[in-house]
């Protein structure tokens, strides 16, 4: 069907909390806090994952590289919450909204990668610890981190240019903080079954791949700290993947309470639903790039140690 007499979308609104005024100023307050937090904790494990040479092994690679990822991720979304928070009238380009949406998308499928190549890692190193030196080698563990990223941003790019190429017109009101894909393609008036498609394939390929792989590492990592015959040598065995297994917990867990819970039959409670709905969303971003490197710094002695070790050295040049 032909459309006609409707303008072409050039701009989208981010309704946000317009609907609730008095909770913005707080939640400004919240959300720079915490990716303020982000920055900090995320920006000194990457320095010791660098300056530590201690550290320069492919576990605190990954790591090194997990923390910036936290970085890029959070900033390609929540420097667009907090403006939000304070202007009236909150929008965002079309071109503005692709970038966005191409950032936050590709971040998200990089993590799920780089947890399952790091799930792999400790795989290596309790299962076949003689070999470990050998099978994750520079040369290995590298181009691993590379392709984490490559992946990523090739799925990213594939979603977002069967996006970009819809044609929006009419509403061009999106009920979120930020542009989300899905609240996005609503928004188009044309077909949209082959993107929802592609994400459907997408999502299979770059978030139950990488579970499933995870998964089967950690029975075969269980399995052999149980035939660890001392409770002490179970223990430290444990203990070099237990800040890993923590943050797939939270990473996967997190998504699973937001996709997976169950919505609300009300009518009434429409409105605290769609609330909840916004903020869940909201905290979903910013939650886990705080947590990762609270995990690791309090669950990891080297990571202790090497901290200890860095603030010592700037306090006495100071």
């Amino acid at each position: 069907m032909e459309v006609t007499n409707q303008s072409i979308v050039a701009e989208f609104v981010l309704l946000g909390l317009s609907d609730h005024p008095t909770l913005e100023k707080t939640f400004f307050m919240l959300i720079l806090s915490m990716y303020l937090v982000i920055l900090l904790g995320n920006g000194v494990l990457i320095l010791v994952t660098i300056l530590d040479a201690h550290l320069h092994t492919p576990m605190y690679f990954f790591l090194g590289n997990l923390s910036f990822l936290d970085i890029c991720y959070t900033t390609s979304s929540v420097p667009l919450v907090l403006d939000g928070f304070l202007t009236p009238r909150k929008t965002i380009s079309f071109s503005g909204c692709a970038v966005q949406m191409f950032l936050s998308f590709a971040m998200g499928a990089t993590e799920c990668v780089l947890l399952g190549m790091m799930a792999f890692d400790r795989y290596v190193a309790i299962c076949n610890p003689l070999r470990y030196p050998v099978i994750m080698s520079k040369a290995a563990y590298v181009p691993m981190a590379i392709s984490s990223w490559v992946a990523g941003g090739a799925n990213s790019l594939v979603q977002i240019s069967l996006a970009v190429q819809l044609p929006f017109c009419g509403d061009n009101v999106i009920n979120h903080f930020t542009c989300e894909i899905l609240a996005v393609l609503k928004l188009a008036c044309a077909d949209i079954s082959i993107n929802v498609i592609s994400m459907g394939v997408a999502n299979v390929i770059f978030l139950g791949v990488p579970v499933l792989f995870i998964f089967v590492s950690y029975i075969f990592i269980l399995t052999t700290i149980l035939r660890i015959p001392s409770a002490e040598g179970r223990r430290k065995a444990f203990s070099t993947c237990s800040a890993h297994l923590t943050v797939v917990i939270v990473f996967y867990g997190t998504i699973l309470f937001m996709y997976g819970k169950p919505k609300s039959k009300d009518p009434l409670g429409a409105d605290k639903q769609d609330l909840a709905d916004k903020l869940i969303s909201l905290f979903y971003g910013v939650l886990t790039p705080m947590l990762n490197p609270i995990i690791y710094s309090l669950r990891n002695k080297d990571v202790k140690v090497a901290v200890r070790n860095l603030m010592g050295q700037k306090c006495l040049t100071h």
